[in-house]
């Protein structure tokens, strides 16, 4: 494994269009569409992962494989980041007042 402090990941920018043009080119693959996470080794991008689609594009000749499965897990929490609801939103539905249940007779 990496140590924490060899390899970073962000949210690709606009300008990380050739860069991952590259990593496909390279991968023999398509490029990656929407939004992505580039995996950088030593500052260079050696991977990145579409999360729209969960594709991942790496540099051969880098040793991204154990990236890649950072790449995933990040892109896994991030994503159940977007399903969770707000704190607030899950307290809100908690106070909400619930209808009482007609009785019956």
């Amino acid at each position: 494994m990496f140590s924490s402090n060899a390899y970073s990941i962000r949210v690709a920018a606009e300008d990380d269009e050739s860069a991952l043009r590259r990593l496909a080119a390279l991968d023999s693959r398509p490029a990656l569409s929407g939004p992505a996470l580039i995996g950088e080794i030593d500052g260079a991008p050696a991977a990145a992962l579409s999360l729209t689609d969960g594709r991942v594009v790496a540099d051969p000749f880098a040793p991204s494989a154990r990236l890649a499965v950072h790449l995933r897990l990040r892109a896994e929490g991030l994503l159940a980041h977007e399903r969770e609801p707000s704190l607030a939103a899950r307290i809100r539905t908690a106070l909400t007042p619930v209808a009482p249940r007609p009785q019956v007779a």
